[in-house]
């Protein structure tokens, strides 16, 4: 199978597989043996491969013996201005999306003077594009199982304001008993990201980039996303790309025109999915969440995963996490537990956040959010993931109110922009302002 790779940014990794690894990279030495243990967390098994800024170990960890994946990025060698927001962005999302059982999990964020250890799921089979090369194409069967776990991890990524915008086999992991778990997310876009309500940054690997951001055109980050689940489910059924041009231009040409070829083993159910995907129109292009109503998506669909995504509870039915022992207050220590800040000693411009549980309901919250921002002198606009964007000069904030267990909820306040200009005492402000809603704060 013949896939290129061009790149329009550079690309963060969360789990590298061996197998894949050393098939598109040369032989290298093996690393310095590393540490026996990780802050007496984890012992290291294994070395499985590098990443663009990152080495990546199997892990036990010490605690409850379960195997797990450490990324392991040397702060003084590879964390730059320009590397840092991308680690940043990444952890964020993750955080934002770790209980879906096919988005790989974030559990841990360790940091040393000179490391920081991500500590994420093991996706002990590989990628999806390995096994793809080795398989040559998959049956449909085998295909559409793939394909609803992706749609259902996106659409459930989509519903709480993170965009992909690097979706492709290789960022495609599986684990041990064949299921598919989205990874890569050093390129998404998070709610503070938007302008005016669209993105405009062009990245991702142009054969599976929608043609609206080969372009440069400002982009809905949600439906670029259901562009890319075309080109790979094209791409699993017909075992090559439906456009793979070196000359960017002339695929954009090609994209317009709709110059690709269906194989003849590719039913029509099937095709008709992937051309509503791969409208060029994305005004027009099917959006994820419809892509649940095509009968041959449907077909053999378990109803569990559907509810999992289209549930107003975020995070309520999407794995059985709580039924497995973790609660609410469980998620709050995670949450802090990944405040970054202290982790990159080169900047001081790294954004704050505060964050604080209500048992208050949603709407209560929101409206005493608008109405001390209106109080304080602040701008409201409301975004499409229902996140809070407030703005007052050079400053902007961003506030996301999330239900982890009915009547409980976490709530994040982030300083966006404008960090010289909003000093500490405002956030005393803010804390007056909202004392009716808060039940604790959880980062003085």
């Amino acid at each position: 199978m013949r896939i290129q790779h061009y790149i329009l940014a550079p690309l963060v990794a969360v789990v590298v597989i061996p197998t894949t690894m050393e098939s598109r990279q040369p032989p290298q030495p093996p690393p310095s043996p590393p540490p026996r243990t990780i802050l007496g967390k984890y012992q290291l098994t294994r070395f499985l491969g590098r990443g663009n800024f990152a080495k990546v170990y199997q892990a036990r960890s010490l605690v409850d013996g379960t195997t797990v994946a450490v990324k392991v990025i040397d702060k003084s060698k590879t964390v730059d201005a320009a590397m840092e927001p991308r680690i940043v962005r990444e952890i964020d999302a993750m955080r934002r999306l770790h209980h879906h059982p096919n988005i790989l999990k974030i559990h841990e964020v360790m940091a040393t003077k000179t490391k920081i250890h991500l500590i994420v799921d093991f996706a002990g089979g590989g990628e999806l594009f390995s096994k793809l090369s080795r398989k040559g194409r998959f049956p449909e069967p085998l295909a559409r199982r793939y394909f609803q776990q992706l749609v259902s991890a996106l659409c459930f990524c989509h519903r709480n304001g993170v965009a992909h915008r690097d979706l492709k086999p290789q960022n495609l992991l599986l684990d041990a008993d064949g299921n598919l778990k989205v990874s890569d997310f050093g390129l998404s876009a998070l709610p503070e990201h938007l302008k005016d309500g669209v993105l405009h940054t062009a990245c991702g690997t142009p054969a599976y980039t929608a043609p609206e951001i080969l372009r440069h055109l400002s982009y809905d980050g949600s439906v670029a996303d259901a562009w890319s689940c075309g080109v790979i489910l094209y791409v699993l059924l017909a075992g090559h790309l439906p456009f793979d041009d070196s000359n960017i231009p002339a695929m954009c040409k090609r994209i317009v025109r709709r110059d690709y070829q269906f194989p003849a083993w590719i039913s029509k159910s099937a095709k008709n999915l992937i051309q509503q995907l791969l409208d060029p129109n994305p005004r027009s292009r099917l959006k994820l969440e419809s892509v649940w109503e095509n009968a041959w998506f449907k077909k053999c669909l378990r109803e569990k995963v559907e509810e999992s995504v289209f549930e107003s509870d975020l995070y309520n039915k999407c794995c059985d996490g709580y039924k497995l022992g973790m609660n609410a207050f469980d998620i709050i220590s995670m949450s802090s537990g990944l405040d970054l800040r202290g982790l990159f000693e080169t900047t001081t411009s790294f954004r704050r956040e505060k964050r604080f549980s209500s048992d208050k309901k949603v709407e209560v919250v929101e409206a005493k959010v608008k109405e001390v921002a209106l109080s304080l002198g602040f701008r409201v606009e409301v975004g499409k993931s229902g996140a809070i964007g407030l703005g007052k000069g050079r400053v902007s904030l961003v506030v996301e109110v999330f239900e982890i267990v009915p009547h409980l909820l976490l709530v994040g306040v982030k300083l966006v922009d404008g960090a010289l200009e909003f000093e500490d005492h405002h956030w005393d402000d803010w804390r007056v302002g909202l004392q009716d809603v808060v039940l604790s704060w959880h980062n003085q």
